[in-house]
């Protein structure tokens, strides 16, 4: 009877401490003081149900992309994040909001980062793509941020470093001209932190963009900026097939108020 009412109690414990829709993964669990015995226990109890190996949710509990992201993130310390669009769209950007359900989900880690194969495998009802690259050589954790979903938190992208991961991107997955409409809705961006992001960036063409769209809106921020300290690179770059070549950035670009249709040159 004593160890029945001890394993009760660490039941109560448990789920007192599981925010509602997160991801539980052993790691965690055992920091809660619950083994892979005790975990056992309670799924045949039918307290807890097995997600995939070593990852859990509550029974009557309802998880989606996001609380298995934080645990991935907060739990098991892989250094991925949502950036891009996506997280753009979470902090209140773009021609609508999206949070959890549908789309595309682009997550950014360094090269080599495993991500584990009951993250990826899981139908959680959006596509991921995962871009193993490093956009800001040393300074991987420059303008990230961890923001709240629910009762639990997901590290993605500051909007300024999101806009960059974007820029970055057009050339695979996003158009022209939405990364143009997302631009111009951008007019709170933080000066000092773009400054910051720009100084590090790796990729030329990304920063170009960048700067072309920022300048394009005429957003405040971006007459702040002190563009000679940032690393330009030399010769043309061809982002868009057909478009117009702008001399100051050495980029050619679709001219306002035309579809676009993105290039493959890096």
């Amino acid at each position: 009877m004593p160890k029945r009412k001890e394993t009760r109690k660490k039941l109560h414990e448990l789920l007192t401490h599981w925010p509602k829709g997160m991801v539980a993964t052993q790691p965690w669990l055992t920091k809660q003081g619950v083994s892979r015995f005790l975990v056992n226990t309670y799924e045949r109890s039918r307290w807890v149900r097995r997600i995939a190996r070593g990852a859990y949710a509550r029974l009557d509990d309802t998880v989606d992309w996001t609380g298995a992201l934080h645990a991935v993130q907060f739990q098991l310390g892989v250094p991925v994040h949502v950036g891009g669009r996506r997280a753009l769209e979470i902090q209140g950007y773009g021609h609508f909001v999206r949070m959890r359900e549908g789309g595309t989900v682009r997550l950014y880690a360094p090269k080599g980062t495993r991500l584990p194969a009951w993250f990826l495998r899981f139908p959680w009802n959006v596509t991921f793509r995962y871009t193993a690259a490093d956009l800001f050589p040393g300074r991987m954790e420059a303008g990230l941020t961890p923001r709240p979903v629910g009762e639990y938190p997901i590290r993605l992208s500051s909007p300024e470093r999101a806009m960059l991961e974007l820029v970055h991107e057009v050339r695979i997955s996003e158009l022209f001209g939405d990364a143009r409409l997302m631009m111009e809705g951008l007019t709170t961006l933080r000066a000092e932190l773009v400054q910051e992001l720009l100084e590090v960036c790796g990729s030329v063409k990304a920063k170009r963009l960048f700067l072309f769209l920022a300048e394009e809106a005429g957003h405040e921020w971006a007459k702040s900026l002190n563009v000679s300290r940032v690393d330009l690179g030399k010769g043309k770059r061809s982002i868009v097939k057909g478009g117009r070549f702008d001399s100051k950035y050495q980029i050619t670009v679709t001219p306002k108020g035309e579809p676009a249709t993105t290039s493959e040159v890096p």
